[in-house]
C-alpha cells in the first residue's frame, strides 16, 4: 500500500523504488499529502494518471506476458497406475455395464463387440482392435490408447477425459453427441471421422489426418489442431471459443462462417481463401 501522509512528517521510502529519488510536494490546506517515488510520465506527488485519486496505478504487462496469458495449456494426461494388470479373453470381454479399472488390453481382438454403458478408467490400449465396434454410453477416464484400430467404431453419447490417443487408425468412426475433455490425439488416422453434436473442452489434435472429418454442431473451446489435415472437413454450426489451428490443411472447409473467434496461422489462411469466397459469393479467377 502506498503510504498517504500530512505535510511535516518525513518522506517515506518505498520498497523496490531507487534509492535518493523521494519527493514532497505541498498541497492546498486540508488536502493529503501523497509521498513516494516519482513514476515516469508524472509530476511530484501525483500519480501517472494525473489524478489524486490515492489509488496506486497498475503496470500494464510486458508483451511477453500479454502473450503468455493467450497461450493454452497442454490437456491433462491421463493417471495410470504404475502396474496395471493384464486383460485376458473372455474374463475381461465387453459387456453391457462393464465397469474396467486398470487394465491394460494388450494386442486383444474386441471387434464388433456391441455393449453399452462400459467404463473404462485408468486402463490402457495398446495394439487393440475395436473396429466396427458399437458402444453407446461408454465412458474412458485416465486412458491411453497405442497403436489401436477404431476405425468404424460408433460410440454415440460418449466421452473421453484425461485420454491421449496415440498412432492409432480412426478412420470412419462415429462420436456423436459424445464429450471430450483434457485429450490429446496424436499422430491419428482419422479420416470421415464424425464428431457431429459433441463438446471438446482442453483437446489437442496434433499431426492427424482429418479429411472430410465432421465436426458439424460441435463445440469448441480451448481446443488446438496442430499439423492436421482438414481438407474438406465440416464446421456448420460449430462454435468456436479459443480455437486455434496452426500448419494445418484448410482446403475445401465447409462451414466456414463458423470459424468466428478462431485463431488462424497466418499460412492457414491461404487454405481458407477459396472457403471464404465461395460463401460469400465471390468468384476468384486465375
Amino acid at each position: 500500500m502506498v503510504p498517504y501522509l500530512r505535510r511535516a512528517r518525513p518522506a517515506v521510502h518505498l520498497p523496490g523504488a531507487p534509492q535518493g529519488r523521494q519527493t514532497q510536494q505541498l498541497l492546498p490546506a486540508g488536502e493529503p499529502q501523497r509521498i513516494g517515488p516519482v513514476l515516469p510520465g508524472s509530476h511530484a506527488g501525483i500519480a501517472a494518471t494525473g489524478r489524486r485519486t490515492g489509488r496506486r496505478v497498475a503496470a500494464m504487462p510486458e508483451p511477453t506476458q500479454r502473450a503468455a496469458s493467450k497461450r493454452m495449456r497442454e490437456p491433462a494426461a491421463p493417471r495410470l497406475a504404475a502396474s496395471l494388470t493384464v486383460a485376458h479373453l473372455p474374463e475381461h470381454d465387453l459387456e453391457d455395464d462393464g465397469g474396467y479399472r486398470s487394465l491394460e488390453f494388450r494386442n486383444l481382438d474386441l471387434s464388433a463387440r456391441r455393449v453399452e454403458g462400459a467404463d473404462f478408467e485408468g486402463c490402457r490400449f495398446v495394439g487393440t482392435k475395436l473396429a466396427g465396434g458399437r458402444m453407446r454410453q461408454a465412458a474412458f477416464s485416465d486412458v491411453e490408447l497405442v497403436q489401436c484400430d477404431a476405425s468404424n467404431l460408433k460410440a454415440g453419447v460418449s466421452g473421453m477425459h484425461r485420454a491421449r490417443v496415440q498412432d492409432s487408425r480412426m478412420t470412419g468412426t462415429a462420436w456423436t453427441e459424445s464429450t471430450f475433455r483434457e485429450v490429446v490425439f496424436d499422430t491419428c488416422r482419422a479420416e470421415l471421422a464424425g464428431f457431429r453434436f459433441s463438446t471438446f473442452k482442453h483437446v489437442v489434435f496434433r499431426d492427424c489426418a482429418l479429411v472430410e472429418a465432421d465436426f458439424q454442431d460441435a463445440e469448441l473451446a480451448n481446443v488446438r489442431f496442430e499439423g492436421c489435415d482438414l481438407s474438406g472437413a465440416e464446421f456448420s454450426n460449430a462454435r468456436m471459443n479459443h480455437t486455434k489451428f496452426s500448419d494445418c490443411v484448410l482446403l475445401g472447409i465447409r462451414g466456414v462462417g463458423s470459424f468466428r473467434g478462431a485463431t488462424i496461422g497466418g499460412r492457414d489462411a491461404q487454405g481458407l481463401v477459396y472457403a471464404l469466397a465461395g460463401a460469400m459469393g465471390i468468384t476468384i479467377e486465375d
